[in-house]
């Protein structure tokens, strides 16, 4: 392809639906970042996904802070919000059945890093969406 030849945009047809998962944490913003930039590149739709522990109290809402990091971007995002049960269900199936219930084509997740080896620094919750996933999944760091 030369440099005067137009692209030709396949990537908006493989990545329409974006699932981003967040959690609070830095990593997931840039995750969030990343999919704003390719939804205003490309129009791929964009859901942020906050899965909340039963009871659990943030001190500041996350899908609030996501929402605002959205505004003003030029695109439109939905945001949702699950309830779990942590002694019955984890965090990563609970996006898992996201990934399956959404029909989505690509999941941007950011890794926060906090596991307990220190020989496996990219987060095990990032790691098990990696495996399980039965889409294209981008790690942000």
């Amino acid at each position: 392809m030369s440099y005067r030849e137009a692209p030709t945009y396949e990537i908006s047809f493989l990545y329409r639906k974006i699932l981003v998962p967040i959690d609070g944490s830095e990593n997931s913003y840039r995750a969030l970042d990343l999919a704003i930039d390719l939804a205003r590149h490309y129009g791929s739709k964009v859901t942020v996904l906050y899965v909340k522990p039963r009871e659990y109290k943030p001190s500041e809402d996350p899908l609030e802070k996501a929402k605002k990091r959205v505004e003003g971007r030029g695109i439109q995002a939905v945001f949702k919000e699950r309830e779990i049960d942590p002694l019955k269900e984890s965090t990563v199936k609970a996006i898992l059945d996201e990934i399956s219930e959404g029909e989505y084509d690509m999941v941007i997740v950011g890794a926060r890093g906090r596991t307990l080896s220190s020989e496996l620094t990219i987060g095990s919750k990032a790691l098990a969406i990696a495996i399980n996933s039965p889409v294209t999944v981008v790690i942000v760091r």
